[in-house]
C-alpha cells in the first residue's frame, strides 16, 4: 500500500499527517519526524511506501487552528484493534470540545468505569492524534494525564477549545 505524507506547521508545531490512497487518516502527530508517524501504527498496518502529497485532513487542521473546532470531525480515519479499542476510538470522536473528560468518565462511557486502565490504553494506542481527540481525556483530579506529543501541546489543544468551543 502506497500512503500519501504531509507536514504542515501549526501553532503548536509540526503536525504530520498521514493517509491511505483513500483520504482515510491513519496515524498523525505533532512533529516532522517521519518515523516517529509511522511508529504508532502496527508493523501490519504501516505502508510499503511513502509519497509525499497534499492532504485533504490537512485544510481541517488549519481550520481547527483558525477556530472552527469542528473542522477535524468529518475527516475519515482509519484505524485497526480490538473491538473495545474500535469503540473506544469511535467514543473519543464524540467528546465535545471544551467538555474533556476524565478517564473513570471515559472508562464509564464504554460500559465499564473500573476499567481506567483500558481508558487510558484506548488513548495511548491512538495513531490518528487530534481527529480522534484522545487529548480531551483527563486524569481524574484533572491534571492533564499523558500525551504522546507532549502535555505543552495538550495542554494548548485543551485551552484552545476551552476558548473557542
Amino acid at each position: 500500500m502506497t500512503a500519501l505524507i504531509q507536514t504542515i506547521e501549526t501553532p503548536d508545531g509540526a503536525f504530520t499527517i498521514l493517509a491511505d490512497d483513500r483520504q482515510r487518516v491513519l496515524s498523525s502527530g505533532w512533529t516532522s519526524d517521519v518515523e516517529s508517524i509511522l511508529g504508532r501504527l502496527s508493523a501490519a498496518a504501516r505502508p510499503g511506501e511513502l509519497r509525499e502529497s497534499e492532504t485533504d485532513a490537512a485544510a481541517a487542521v488549519l481550520a481547527y487552528y483558525a477556530g472552527d473546532l469542528s473542522a477535524i470531525d468529518a475527516v475519515a480515519v482509519k484505524q485497526s484493534g480490538t473491538a473495545l479499542q474500535l469503540a473506544g476510538w469511535s467514543a473519543l470522536r464524540a467528546i465535545e470540545p471544551g467538555a474533556p473528560l476524565t478517564y473513570t468518565g471515559f472508562a464509564a462511557q464504554l460500559g465499564n468505569p473500573r476499567a481506567v486502565r483500558a481508558a487510558a490504553s484506548i488513548c495511548a494506542r491512538n495513531a490518528p492524534a487530534l481527529f480522534v481527540p484522545c487529548h480531551r481525556v483527563l486524569r481524574t483530579d484533572g491534571s492533564l494525564g499523558g500525551f504522546a506529543w507532549g502535555l505543552d501541546v495538550k495542554e494548548s489543544l485543551l485551552a484552545r477549545e476551552a476558548v473557542e468551543g
